[in-house]
């Protein structure tokens, strides 16, 4: 099975995925009544497992909800000393350079990753291990806060394959890396 690391992700207009305090309530601006999933589902039925850094894993567990994901969870970090017991069986600790880690979850039969959370995608996106990206632009700006985007080393083109409008108001675009 080939590899493949993607990236879905909402942004404002200018280009954030947190605001200044790192909230993240201005994703719910735009009324979706029919709590239409904006293609999560069918991104995720294309996924293995996800990678995460621990500040997205933290996040994810302070939140009020049931653990809200049915694969895998890896979690990078170098701070952790292991995964909380509620989330054991979910989420595993991984630790290394990113290409020991691909190369450690691709070994357990993990393929089609899905690439989450700021620090951990640009870290992906610095060392060229982004395969595609998924972004969800909500019609907001926030002014500061967390950038999706930083600096390069080198420039990485990529080629738009789909954009989708959804709430006629969000919209997504589909791209993949162009090597």
């Amino acid at each position: 099975m080939s590899k493949k690391n993607s990236v879905f992700i909402a942004t404002s207009l200018d280009g954030y995925i947190a605001d200044k305090n790192g909230g993240i309530d201005w994703l719910h601006t735009i009324p979706n009544p029919e709590h239409d999933d904006l293609g999560y589902v069918e991104f995720n039925n294309e996924i293995d497992a996800l990678v995460m850094g621990r500040t997205t894993f933290e996040t994810v567990c302070c939140f009020d909800i049931d653990w809200p994901y049915d694969k895998p969870v890896f979690v990078l970090s170098n701070k952790l000393k292991g995964i909380p017991e509620a989330y054991k069986g979910k989420a595993f600790l991984v630790k290394g350079t990113l290409t020991e880690i691909l190369d450690q979850i691709n070994e357990k039969g993990f393929n089609r990753l899905y690439i989450d959370g700021g620090t951990t995608i640009r870290s992906f996106l610095k060392e060229d291990l982004i395969d595609e990206m998924v972004i969800t632009t909500i019609p907001i700006l926030l002014g500061g806060g967390a950038s999706l985007f930083s600096e390069l080393p080198n420039a990485l083109q990529f080629e738009l394959v789909g954009t989708k409008t959804y709430l006629n108001q969000i919209t997504q675009n589909h791209y993949k890396r162009k090597k």
